[in-house]
């Protein structure tokens, strides 16, 4: 009998010893305050500003360099048409009066395309000729058709043509220089300035 009571407060004292939990440790972790929290939230602003600010300014350039791309690729594509038609062209007469060598030049130009038309180029602003005050478009008159060959964007103050070899058995063959200055408008009216020059020499022969 005391065996048996033995055993029993013997199993009784391991299952509450194994019942019994282990203390918990106590933390030491803490959340933020709200000053910390003021100064993040501030900073996270404030990064979030400057960044707007830059990716704004990033989309202002680059439309700014796609409106002035465009006014000059409709230009160059204008003067490359008027060169191309120039050269596979005879008959070159350049302001009325042949030849029109530097320094003197000539506004217009006009000349017998490929297919016989009678072409002539020029600059016509809102009070005949162009030039910085009222600049104009560049115009190409086929027959007595007239055209714009410029978008509006485009301003043309000053067209220029130098033509030599026009002369026929003067031993120099026919070549025109081109000058186009002006500007481009982009961007709620701001402008920027241009100045293209091509060539064009007769294919044909001139003897």
């Amino acid at each position: 009998m005391t065996n048996q009571g033995t055993r029993c407060k013997v199993q009784g004292a391991r299952e509450e010893k194994f019942l019994t939990p282990y203390p918990l440790p106590l933390t030491t972790a803490r959340g933020f305050t709200l000053i910390e929290l003021i100064v993040a939230t501030g900073l996270f602003a404030l990064v979030m500003v400057l960044s707007s600010g830059a990716y704004l300014l990033m989309i202002g350039l680059s439309r700014q360099a796609q409106g002035i791309a465009t006014g000059i690729d409709n230009l160059s594509f204008a003067v490359e048409a008027m060169a191309r038609d120039i050269r596979t062209g005879s008959g070159y007469n350049c302001g009325g009066i042949g030849d029109c060598p530097p320094p003197s030049g000539a506004t217009s130009f006009s000349f017998t395309n490929a297919n016989g038309a009678s072409i002539s180029y020029s600059c016509s602003g809102s009070l005949g000729n162009c030039s910085a005050s009222t600049p104009g478009a560049l115009q190409e008159t086929v027959g007595s058709t007239l055209s714009t060959l410029t978008d509006p964007s485009v301003s043309v103050s000053s067209l220029t043509f130098y033509t030599v070899g026009t002369v026929k058995g003067d031993g120099e063959q026919p070549h025109v220089t081109i000058i186009v200055t002006g500007t481009v408008t982009y961007a709620a009216g701001k402008t920027e300035p241009f100045t293209i020059e091509t060539g064009a020499t007769m294919r044909s022969s001139d003897l």
